[in-house]
């Protein structure tokens, strides 16, 4: 076989982005010349949930989990030397996409490209954000409109763009079975298309356009049969869908495109070498069948579960994928499951019973209203408590975590402060002081940019009526507007939402049989609320700052509930202030503090300062998420008096401690606990 037989490789990406414009640029440069063949942008939470980085909400979160891009100026560094027409980019960005493809648009403008030649992909799965990634800013009904208005766009001006990504990885990771994930990002497609045909836009004919822009972003889990077959169901649906619903006769027009980052769910801080075996057969399940192979493909790196990964872990899973096909046979042959009864069995089924969930949903109204009524969300915080029962009781097998747990020392996390990387925190202070000279310097030379408040107004009597918004922002982009101005113009039209949290509605994912662990925490609950002479003990769950990652903050609400606590939790997003004002408002025994984006090092001090400043110094406060061991001590050294890690998988065990925290603090004796 010679190699022009090959078939061409799916793209290639990294997922990257942090600190800076300056950083990140260096990064992508860095990354193309070792033959990575697309861009994959990470945005930090800022930028993505539409605030500057001076915001009160943005504090601890600038530069983090991604780079910051508050206007046009950061973005023309972002991509500094790099030809944006000849690049295929992907933006993971939702709530603010219109804002970052308009900025996106005129450095390409500004680099003489012809933007119909642009070619990338905006994510904006707005739905997704409701149920878990948690980075929505508006309610349904305008996120929609905004959706839908990029669409219509596009179509007409950049029409080899993605505006959308349906994204069911998420849902994954928020605990989605693939029956789940099928249905309710099948569901949103069909919320998203609808929206665009209803909206007059685009004419009937060029709905097939529309179609054929519409890409997906997938999880493929370790289960790998199950996740290849998982894909072929899922291509198998959209057919029909397009073809059924919309219409499209052309089958090209029809090919479900899709590009997939494998499962960072189930990467564990516990032996975490392991992740790369992990990560590998992960991607078979995407690339294995040419008939339902990846467009694309982004890996996480071993140390994601410690950490933001250095460009060397980074560099580790860009050449996994690179030794697979061009090292392998892969390639060169037709798909190798046709005609497998065993797979057929299975697609089959997945196709079977996804149609019936997606019928159930379109009862109730579609995506938009499952979100509304709280079914999408419940039903997902009931499927990952389920998932999360079956690891504690070892009917799921993680090795290294509840199975095969002994382990020689591991030389990769010897020196687990170097094993990630770590962004300066003297980086928020240098950003904040570049958005101030922006704003300052804007409208002088170099730049000459017309005074913003006009491309604003404007905007927002766009948002009044029914014009398409893209044009709108593009003008604010030119004017030098930043990422705070643009979404705050449009939250003062369209206002704000706070999802669903879906904690209350989820069904008990742990009974407490008798001799159980459960059994024991929920005597010792019981009994503690008596020696403090309540009814119940009260436990506030807080989600401090931008971090929307909420799984693991509802599974521990859910499992304390279930354990005989009265449980606060007030969803995401929540500054300090608010989250004490809770605490003392509600009477709470003890608060449980939930950070993921890594901004716990400011955030957590600044509650404890202010409970102490309140007179609650006693309110014992536990923080969880992803914390490197230094981190943890200066945590545990400034008062907090737990900290647990995703190594701490035993959720009913994490409940067990708090009880024994809100004993200590109240001077209780320690509860006997049966042999």
């Amino acid at each position: 076989m010679t190699e022009r037989q090959k078939d061409r490789p799916w793209l290639m990406r990294t997922y990257a982005g942090h600190s800076t414009a300056e950083a990140s640029n260096e990064l992508y440069r860095r990354n193309l010349a070792k033959g990575q063949t697309g861009l994959s942008v990470a945005f930090d939470l800022p930028t993505q949930t539409g605030y500057d980085p001076d915001h009160i909400l943005a504090r601890g979160e600038v530069g983090r989990v991604g780079v910051p891009v508050s206007h046009l100026g950061d973005m023309r560094r972002l991509f500094q030397d790099i030809p944006l027409e000849q690049m295929n980019t992907s933006m993971t960005i939702n709530a603010t996409a219109m804002w970052l493809l308009a900025l996106y648009q005129v450095v390409a403008e500004e680099q003489g490209a012809d933007i119909t030649k642009l070619q990338g992909t905006t994510q904006n799965d707005i739905v997704k954000e409701y149920l878990s990634r948690g980075t929505h800013v508006f309610p349904p009904g305008p996120s929609l409109r905004l959706t839908t208005d990029m669409i219509a766009y596009t179509v007409s001006h950049i029409p080899k763009w993605n505006p959308i990504n349906i994204c069911s990885y998420h849902l994954q990771e928020a605990g989605a079975t693939p029956v789940q994930e099928i249905a309710y990002a099948m569901s949103t497609a069909v919320a998203v298309l609808d929206a665009v045909r209803d909206s007059g836009q685009v004419p009937q004919e060029r709905m097939g356009d529309v179609v054929a822009r519409i890409s997906f972003f997938v999880n493929a889990g370790v289960r790998f049969v199950e996740e290849m077959c998982k894909m072929r169901a899922f291509g198998r649906i959209w057919d029909r869908v397009t073809r059924e619903r919309y219409g499209i006769e052309d089958p090209k027009q029809r090919r479900f495109r899709y590009g997939v980052q494998v499962n960072s769910l189930g990467l564990t801080e516990a032996q975490p070498e392991n992740n790369v075996q992990r990560i590998v057969l992960e991607m078979l399940a995407v690339t294995l069948s040419k008939d339902a192979r990846a467009r694309a493909v982004q890996l996480p790196a071993w140390n994601e579960a410690l950490g933001l990964p250095r460009p060397w872990d980074q560099q580790w899973s860009l050449r996994i994928q690179q030794v697979l096909a061009h090292e392998s046979d892969l390639l060169e042959y037709e798909d190798i499951f046709e005609g497998s009864h065993v797979i057929e069995k299975k697609v089959s089924q997945l196709v079977e019973e996804s149609f019936t969930e997606i019928e159930r949903i379109q009862e109730m109204g579609g995506a938009m209203a499952a979100v509304e009524s709280g079914y999408l969300k419940s039903q997902l915080v009931s499927s990952h408590a389920e998932r999360r029962a079956r690891i504690e009781s070892g009917r799921e097998k993680i090795v290294g975590v509840n199975i095969f747990e002994t382990t020689e020392p591991n030389p990769l996390t010897a020196d687990l402060d170097t094993a990630i990387h770590t962004v300066d925190p003297a980086v928020e202070e240098r950003v904040v002081g570049a958005l101030q000279a922006w704003r300052d310097t804007r409208y002088q030379p170099p730049f000459n940019h017309p005074r913003p408040c006009k491309a604003l107004e404007r905007l927002k009597e766009a948002a009044k009526g029914t014009d398409n918004l893209m044009e709108a922002t593009l003008e604010c982009a030119r004017a030098g507007v930043t990422t705070g101005e643009w979404a705050g113009a449009l939250r003062e039209v369209f206002g704000e939402f706070r999802a669903p949290t879906g904690v209350s509605s989820a069904p008990v994912a742990v009974a407490a049989e008798e001799g159980s662990g459960m059994a024991d925490v929920r005597r010792r609950v019981d009994a503690t609320a008596r020696d403090l002479g309540v009814g119940k003990l009260r436990f506030l769950v807080g989600k401090p700052g931008l971090d929307g990652h909420s799984n693991g903050a509802e599974q521990i609400a859910v499992r304390a509930r279930d354990a005989g606590f009265e449980v606060v939790y007030q969803g995401i997003r929540l500054t300090p202030e608010q989250i004490v004002d809770a605490a003392l408002a509600e009477d709470v025994h003890a608060v449980g503090l939930s950070i993921l984006s890594g901004s716990h090092a400011q955030l957590v001090p600044d509650v404890l300062e202010r409970l102490r400043e309140a007179g609650a110094p006693d309110i014992p406060v536990i923080a969880g998420g992803i914390i490197p061991n230094g981190d943890a001590e200066q945590l545990r050294a400034a008062g907090v008096a737990a900290v647990f890690t995703p190594k701490d998988f035993d959720i009913t065990g994490i409940i067990g401690r708090i009880v024994d925290e809100i004993r200590t603090a109240n001077k209780l004796d320690p509860l006997e606990v049966p042999a």
